[in-house]
């Protein structure tokens, strides 16, 4: 699915994709950063866990050819090409992918804030 529009909200660090069905999401860039297709995000297959990335932005956007955006974020990571397909399926799971990315993280000891981390102490 190709949106009818797609709007970036620097101040919201957002980005909004609407479709002739009338389906609008609006993505955070955290969850799209976290989400990059890239193979630094995906790993080849095992994807690395992303954290640190709460206050991340949204740059700049450009399309790539007829087929996907590539997403500059703040944080200097510009490597993944997002398709339409895959945009859709990240707004349509949106709710789902970011709840299994939470629970990975607690998981893992890691937050979404770059200026935290968990010590676990064993007593």
């Amino acid at each position: 699915m190709i949106p009818t529009d797609i709007k970036l909200h620097k101040a919201s660090k957002t980005l909004t994709l609407t479709y002739a069905s009338g389906e609008e999401f609006t993505l955070p860039a955290e969850f799209l950063r976290v989400h990059s297709p890239s193979a630094e995000v995906q790993g080849h297959g095992k994807p690395i866990l992303q954290f640190g990335k709460l206050n991340v932005g949204l740059s700049k956007l450009e399309q790539a050819g007829n087929y996907a955006l590539k997403l500059t974020f703040d944080d200097g990571h510009d490597s993944g090409l997002f398709t339409w397909e895959y945009l859709y399926e990240l707004g349509k799971r949106q709710k789902e992918l970011w709840d299994d990315y939470l629970a990975e993280l607690r998981a893992a000891g890691k937050t979404r804030d770059p200026n935290e981390s968990f010590v676990k102490l064993m007593l």
